[in-house]
């Protein structure tokens, strides 16, 4: 059985070798789907009985661990040293310093990388991260897959 949820959350970044618009200073309505699969629970006055894991979990874990953190923040290539030097210049700003260009691929790739030993089998289910889907617009996505 597979089950998918789904979370939003804003930020800005720039791919600095771009060569169109997206080698500005711009952000996006990121969408990002997290797919689990795994056998349903049957564990009688569980709350988790009848579920691969209970949503509101998923969310949690997500939430904590990537959305929180690239929330409102402007995600840069560690490599883009002029824009790490000015944000450097802004006292208290949420800037995330990323080990790769925070294009829709890579941005998929490391939620999937920081996701997948979060979710844990703890009911002996076969819980396995499949899937994190990251829409950069409402068209346009990456998937990042097991």
């Amino acid at each position: 059985m597979q089950i998918t949820t789904r979370l939003e959350f804003d930020a800005g970044h720039r791919i600095p070798c771009h060569k169109s618009q997206c080698k500005n200073l711009h952000g996006h309505r990121y969408a990002m789907e997290i797919t689990l699969s795994g056998d349903i629970i049957q564990q009688e006055n569980s709350s988790d009985n009848g579920m691969v894991m209970d949503f509101s979990d998923v969310k949690a874990i997500a939430k904590k661990s990537v959305v929180d953190v690239w929330d409102h923040a402007f995600l840069v290539y560690k490599g883009d040293a002029e824009i790490l030097n000015f944000l450097n210049t802004l006292p208290n700003h949420k800037t995330v310093v990323m080990n790769s260009v925070p294009t829709a691929e890579n941005m998929a790739a490391e939620a999937f990388r920081i996701l997948n030993s979060q979710y844990q089998d703890v009911y002996g289910n076969h819980l396995k991260l499949e899937r994190v889907r990251l829409y950069e617009t409402p068209n346009s996505w990456a998937d990042a897959l097991s």
